[in-house]
């Protein structure tokens, strides 16, 4: 298990990391907008999801072995990239009916934690935390390294779903405000297909 110092120290950097807006926020604070409290908090659970898969995958040695087969990272990349790619060109296509829409289907929450848990993983600068960044407050001489990256990883997620839960609550709140303007519903699709196209570039140039 890692020191409490470590620990104290890992969730310091962690928080200079989470408290820079990225993708994720941008994807956070656009479903509030368009559809509220409730679904900025369904896309906050999709990406802790992604997270969590992140601290899994870390743990195991699974980012080694990716590495080893780059045909195999070649395919997850790709075919991640491609389907970010549709969901940009469905937020960026103009809507049948430009009447406000306040809440999301339960169907549509789904849809919006299963897009958080890929954009969580394809998010390049997630991706740079747990390879590059998380691997250097891991101890040898504070016993199992795998076990490390778990208890601290699980601090990540919980730090992240705080941050991206502020986001998703502040940006709620303000929704209400901004239903009544169809160019600003506008932009904000139009900003959440940015964030899509945006990591599917990332993705595949990474």
């Amino acid at each position: 298990m890692p020191s409490g110092t470590t620990v104290l120290s890992f969730c310091l950097a962690a928080l200079v990391v989470l408290v820079v807006p990225g993708p994720s926020v941008a994807y956070v604070v656009a479903c509030s907008l368009r559809h509220g409290r409730a679904a900025g908090l369904a896309s906050v659970l999709g990406l802790e999801l992604g997270a969590l898969v992140h601290v899994a995958a870390a743990a195991a040695g699974l980012g080694a072995v990716l590495a080893s087969s780059p045909d195999l990272f070649r395919l997850i990349r790709y075919g991640g990239a491609a389907y970010l790619l549709v969901m940009g060109v469905r937020e960026l296509r103009p809507p049948n009916d430009d009447a406000p829409k306040h809440r999301a289907l339960p169907r549509n929450r789904l849809r919006m934690i299963r897009d958080g848990v890929l954009v969580d993983l394809l998010n390049p600068k997630t991706v740079l935390f747990f390879l590059a960044f998380l691997p250097q407050f891991v101890r040898p001489a504070e016993g199992s390294g795998p076990t490390q990256i778990l208890v601290l990883g699980a601090c990540f997620v919980l730090l992240a779903a705080a941050c991206d839960a502020t986001y998703a609550t502040i940006a709620g709140a303000l929704a209400p405000r901004i239903h009544g303007s169809p160019q600003a519903r506008r932009r904000i699709k139009q900003t959440t297909g940015g964030v899509y196209l945006t990591l599917a570039g990332l993705a595949v140039l990474t």
